[in-house]
């Protein structure tokens, strides 16, 4: 496998090692091993219920591993002597639900944990979250509240929710699953853009053109295994696994790739 990825050397910001997980003896991840190299993004791709979104969900310690272990910068994260809300605070996720309080404004929906969680002063935590409004065009909608936004604008406010923290990590889990087709452009073009900064980031994603363009490094789940993984150009360009290989025809068959 190819070592031209940025950050290939640097060590790992997120490293996930024989995780496993399981709900209601039902496996869910099985013996997962991943490392996430600064400032580089990973795609996990695979159908729907092969893990990826329980894998995101371990990660940031929403849900509790049985069997492994968890390390965010060089700190296991899965001792359970770890604070785990200090853990989460160095963490960004997005869901595919916008999840933003809607008796509150766009501005104080982005300031609200800076404020609460990280005791940053007002001030400050409005000026960088006008900041980031601006960046990812939401300047205007401020003092809007979410039900006044599009689909996309809430995705997008969400993404600077999650921003906003200044997290080590963002976890993004199928982002553009509930909008329609025509807004997930420009939800997918925030995502570049972060990548330009050069955010680490961890997706879910169905968008399989958007991975293989986007991605330095794809995971291929089935089952709860990561069955094959490697640069974008490696998993889409050349699967070594049949499974890859006959989830990759579907896509190109549906014309999704």
């Amino acid at each position: 496998m190819s070592d031209a990825r940025p950050g290939a050397d640097a060590a790992p910001v997120l490293r996930m090692e024989s995780v496993r997980k399981t709900f209601g003896g039902t496996v869910v991840l099985r013996d997962v091993n991943l490392a996430v190299a600064p400032h580089t993004v990973t795609a996990l791709i695979g159908a729907s219920g092969s893990g990826k979104s329980t894998l995101l969900r371990c990660a940031n310690l929403l849900e509790e591993i049985d069997d492994g272990a968890i390390w965010l910068d060089g700190q296991e994260i899965t001792d359970p002597r770890v604070d785990q809300d200090a853990v989460r605070r160095r963490i960004g996720v997005v869901f595919q639900a916008y999840n933003l309080f809607p008796h509150m404004s766009v501005l104080d929906n982005i300031t609200l944990a800076p404020r609460r969680v990280h005791k940053v002063g007002r001030a400050e935590a409005e000026e960088y979250a006008r900041e980031l409004l601006d960046r990812l065009g939401l300047g205007a909608k401020a003092a809007e509240f979410p039900d006044r936004l599009s689909g996309g604008q809430q995705q997008r406010a969400a993404i600077v929710r999650a921003l906003a923290v200044r997290p080590r990590v963002l976890l993004l889990d199928e982002i553009t699953a509930a909008l329609d087709p025509e807004l997930v452009g420009e939800v997918l073009s925030v995502v570049r853009d972060l990548k330009d900064d050069g955010m680490t980031m961890v997706l879910a994603t169905h968008e399989m053109g958007f991975a293989r363009d986007v991605a330095d490094q794809v995971c291929f789940l089935r089952d709860g295994v990561i069955l094959e993984h490697g640069t974008a150009q490696e998993v889409f360009g050349a699967p070594q696994q049949e499974h890859t290989r006959r989830f990759l025809r579907r896509i190109v068959e549906a014309g999704r790739l």
